[in-house]
């Protein structure tokens, strides 16, 4: 009776032991696959302090996306306000000619679009570096013929200036437009940039990349779930 009772203590042990375990194999040996996404960008050490284990460590302030103002593709004006509290995904796209990046990307996007299109949390954001060219009534066509659903998937254009300050200087996307014998040509890094409802930039991601695309569908899921983590913790 006695070794009767040590086996079921034996295997109530076990069976409470066994969650813990569980916990930290994710926690130590899944580390590298759960941990936090970096921020890229400039950034600086503040004044202020937060706590670690008890010890004092400096907050550090990443670089955030300065505010904008552009046209979609109905004409309307788009600032942060529009997407106020959104993971964005963002490219660089133009419509005019035949461009293999631009149609992998804008499939890649679709995919993304038909996995997301529930979630309100997530939404895709396509700016012209031809905004001459590419002016609302060229994008609204352009977005009806990719079915892209208006405010989940928007084409953004507007003042030249304003597009590539925010494409050059704060999104750190390399995009530049030259002449040859042909006429115009467009040079631009065709990477898919992941942002948080900070304005804080948290990956960069090569668009015609299998790979780099998998990537990204792992990374919108470990970002939702920290902003929804925050949400509830009051951050």
């Amino acid at each position: 009776m006695k070794n009767f009772s040590i086996k079921k203590i034996l295997i109530l042990v076990t069976i409470l032991a066994v969650p813990g375990f569980l916990y930290y194999l994710l926690q130590d040996k899944g580390k590298n696959r759960y941990r936090p996404l970096p921020f890229f960008g400039p950034k600086i050490v503040a004044n202020t302090f937060h706590s670690v284990r008890g010890k004092k460590v400096p907050d550090t302030l990443y670089h955030q996306i300065a505010d904008f103002k552009l046209l979609d593709q109905k004409g309307s004006v788009v600032s942060w306000d529009t997407y106020k509290g959104k993971i964005l995904i963002l490219n660089l796209f133009y419509t005019k000619g035949t461009n293999f990046g631009v149609t992998y990307a804008n499939k890649a996007i679709k995919a993304f679009e038909f996995t997301y299109g529930k979630n309100r949390i997530l939404n895709f954001v396509s700016v012209s570096i031809d905004p001459l060219h590419d002016t609302p009534a060229v994008l609204d066509p352009y977005a009806k013929q990719l079915e892209a659903k208006y405010r989940k998937w928007d084409f953004l254009t507007g003042d030249s200036a304003q597009v590539y300050n925010l494409v050059n200087k704060q999104l750190f996307i390399d995009a530049l437009q030259t002449k040859d014998a042909n006429g115009q040509k467009f040079i631009y890094s065709n990477l898919f940039v992941l942002i948080d409802p900070q304005h804080r930039i948290r990956g960069y991601y090569e668009a015609t990349s299998q790979e780099a695309l998998s990537k990204l569908d792992d990374e919108i899921k470990v970002l939702i779930t920290e902003e929804l983590r925050n949400n509830t913790d009051g951050r």
